[in-house]
C-alpha cells in the first residue's frame, strides 16, 4: 500500500522572497510537492523560472508542473530544460504534462486550438520524444508532428530513467495514455473540447470510479507501479469558486476533488480513497486552503502504508 502524499498547487507571490518563503512554508509543514500550472493568461508565474526558485529556496520539498502544456514549446527544449532543474534540484523534478487546453491561452497567444484528438496524439509524440533524450544515447525519431534526429542532448536528469512523469486528465485517451506512459496519474475532470472550462456532465462519483477503471485496464502489468493522485478543490467548508479558476466543482461531492468537514472527516475519507481505491496523492488546488490542509498533512505525510 502506497504511502499518501500532498502537493501543493502555487500560481504567484510578489517577489522572490515571499515566493521562497511560501516554498518554505510548504516544506515545513510536510508537504512533498510544490506544483506550478501552465498558462499563458491569469496570475500564474511562469514554470520553469519559478520551479528553479523554489527549489534553489528549499532541501527536500520536490517541485513540478501540474502541468506543462505541450503545444506551448517543442519536446527538445522542455527535454532540455527539465533535465537542467532535475539537476539543479538535486533530482527533485516531477514533470507533469498535458495537451494544453484553455481556449484563452491559444487565443491571447495566436495559436491554433486543435481538436483534442490531435492534441492528444501530439502529447504521445511528445512523451516519446522526452523519455527518448533523457536516455544515455544519441536519440531518433519521426513521427507525424516531430522529428528527432540523432539528438544527443546534456545534462541527463539526475533521476534515472527519467524523472517522474505525471499526466492529468479526465478524458478516456488521455487516461489511457497516462496508464501506459506516466508513472502518476492525476484524475481530475474532462475539459471540453473547444477550451471553455470542465464538462460538467463529467463530474460524480459515477464518473470519477469509471475513470479509475480506464487506468487499471489499460495499465495492465503496470497499475501495481503506478500513483494514482487528484486534485482537491475544495477543503473543509465549501467556497464559492476563484473568479480566474476554470473549476467547478458543484457535482463533486461525492469524490476525493472535494474534502468537506472536520480535520478529522478529511483525514478518514483521505484514507477512504487510499486504501479502497488506490489514490494516494492528493493535491491541494488553492492556496486558500492550505492552512485549513497543513495539519492533516502533518497526520498523514508520516503515517505507515
Amino acid at each position: 500500500m502506497r504511502r499518501i502524499r500532498f502537493g501543493a498547487v502555487v500560481r504567484e507571490a510578489g517577489s522572490a522572497k515571499e515566493w521562497a518563503e511560501k516554498a518554505r512554508r510548504l516544506e515545513g509543514a510536510g508537504f512533498d510537492v510544490l506544483l506550478v500550472p501552465d498558462h499563458l493568461v491569469g496570475p500564474r508565474f511562469a514554470p520553469i523560472a519559478a520551479l528553479t526558485a523554489a527549489a534553489c529556496a528549499t532541501e527536500r520539498l520536490r517541485v513540478g508542473t501540474l502541468v506543462f502544456a505541450n503545444d506551448f514549446r517543442h519536446p527538445a527544449v522542455l527535454a532540455k530544460e527539465a533535465a537542467t532543474l532535475d539537476v539543479l534540484s538535486g533530482g527533485r523534478l516531477e514533470v507533469g504534462i498535458g495537451t494544453g487546453w484553455m481556449a484563452g491561452d491559444y487565443a491571447g497567444a495566436g495559436l491554433p486550438l486543435d481538436p483534442p484528438g490531435v492534441r492528444v496524439a501530439r502529447l504521445a509524440e511528445a512523451i516519446t520524444v522526452l523519455k527518448g533524450l533523457w536516455r544515455d544515447e544519441p536519440f531518433s525519431f519521426t513521427g507525424t508532428h516531430y522529428r528527432i534526429d540523432r539528438l544527443d542532448q546534456r545534462p541527463k536528469p539526475v533521476r534515472r530513467p527519467h524523472p517522474p512523469l505525471v499526466l492529468g486528465g479526465g478524458g478516456p485517451r488521455v487516461l489511457r495514455l497516462a496508464a501506459e506512459e506516466a508513472d502518476v496519474v492525476n484524475i481530475g475532470m474532462r475539459v471540453k473540447g473547444d477550451g471553455s472550462g470542465p464538462d460538467a456532465r463529467d463530474g460524480g462519483l459515477e464518473a470519477f470510479l469509471g475513470k479509475l477503471q480506464i487506468v487499471r485496464a489499460a495499465a495492465g502489468d503496470r497499475y501495481a507501479r503506478l500513483e494514482l493522485g487528484t486534485s482537491v478543490v475544495q477543503v473543509g467548508e465549501r467556497k464559492a469558486e476563484e473568479s480566474w479558476s476554470a473549476a467547478d466543482s458543484s457535482g463533486l461531492n461525492e469524490t476525493p476533488q472535494v474534502l468537506l468537514g472536520t480535520r478529522h472527516d478529511i483525514a478518514d475519507k483521505i484514507r477512504y480513497w487510499r486504501d479502497e481505491h488506490d489514490i494516494s496523492y492528493f493535491v491541494v488546488h488553492h492556496e486558500r486552503d492550505l492552512p485549513v490542509f497543513a495539519p492533516i498533512v502533518e497526520e498523514l505525510a508520516t503515517a505507515p502504508g
